[in-house]
């Protein structure tokens, strides 16, 4: 009961020593450190300090009262999850998730012969990293591609946090590169709360240039970016003078064949004209 009271009796004078709020990162299932940032100019011995770390929901993290941890007030996500360091003043939250994400704070009492006693509070905010596997390229049509067709194509990449900034397609011919932004399409799943992101391409085939697309993921400025191993597309002339040629081939021919045709009708109208003509003359 005597630690509720304490915690309350800080919580009413926090906004009067209210101190600067840093950030900390963490990746993903790893432990994350988090400080109170106390130097302890007077040397206080700890079995003379209570420490208490909440979130900014409410919840107890972490407590150490007189020196020793105790865990009746914790949050029951927290239980044999936090170990609290006193010498660097740090508590180690261990295996952290996206939803451990967010505002902690800490505060630190002195216990002497007088009245309880607000030395130190600080806040950090606890930033959630998952790294995003590679994107990958897809074709989303069978068969090699093709002149005078389309390119369909995919990008894809998952299991990242947070949410990345944009997926751009890159399409470098000779020396010059493209840089073309589709819809990225984002989805986030219900339990792990990690991001799935895909964008789509539909081009012309490039014809008579050897041409990598590939796709780049934009995580953020801190992040960085994440590119894909290129697609290589390369439609030699050949290649183009046999679709003429599959193309033409069969329309020189389907005109011959007219022509065939129309000379044998005329040929034959000839014909029927001189023996009509003949016939007139005997009679």
């Amino acid at each position: 009961m005597a630690v509720c009271i304490f915690f309350l009796y800080a919580i009413i004078l926090l906004p009067g020593i209210a101190a600067n709020v840093r950030h900390v990162k963490s990746f993903l299932n790893h432990t994350a450190y988090l400080s109170c940032y106390f130097p302890n100019s007077q040397k206080s011995d700890i079995r003379n300090i209570i420490v208490f770390w909440q979130k900014h929901t409410g919840e107890v993290v972490h407590e150490v009262y007189l020196g020793q941890e105790i865990h009746d007030h914790l949050d029951p996500k927290y239980i044999n999850r936090t170990k609290m360091d006193m010498d660097k003043w740090t508590l180690q939250l261990l295996n952290v998730g996206i939803v451990d994400e967010g505002q902690y704070k800490c505060i630190i009492m002195h216990v002497d012969k007088g009245p309880k006693k607000l030395i130190h509070e600080s806040e950090c905010v606890l930033n959630i990293t998952a790294n995003y596997s590679q994107p990958v390229v897809a074709q989303l049509h069978a068969g090699k591609p093709k002149p005078n067709e389309n390119l369909n194509l995919s990008c894809s990449s998952s299991g990242g946090y947070p949410e990345p900034k944009q997926m751009i397609w890159l399409i470098s011919r000779e020396n010059v590169t493209d840089r073309l932004e589709r819809q990225m399409d984002v989805l986030q799943d219900a339990v792990t709360k990690l991001y799935n992101v895909t964008t789509k391409l539909n081009i012309p085939v490039p014809t008579n240039t050897l041409t990598n697309i590939s796709c780049l993921l934009h995580l953020g400025e801190q992040q960085g970016s994440l590119v894909s191993v290129p697609l290589v597309i390369e439609i030699q002339a050949e290649e183009m003078e046999l679709v003429k040629v599959n193309f033409f081939g069969p329309l020189i021919a389907v005109i011959v064949l007219i022509t065939i045709l129309l000379g044998f009708l005329i040929l034959k109208n000839r014909n029927i004209s001189s023996t009509s003509h003949s016939v007139g003359l005997t009679v």
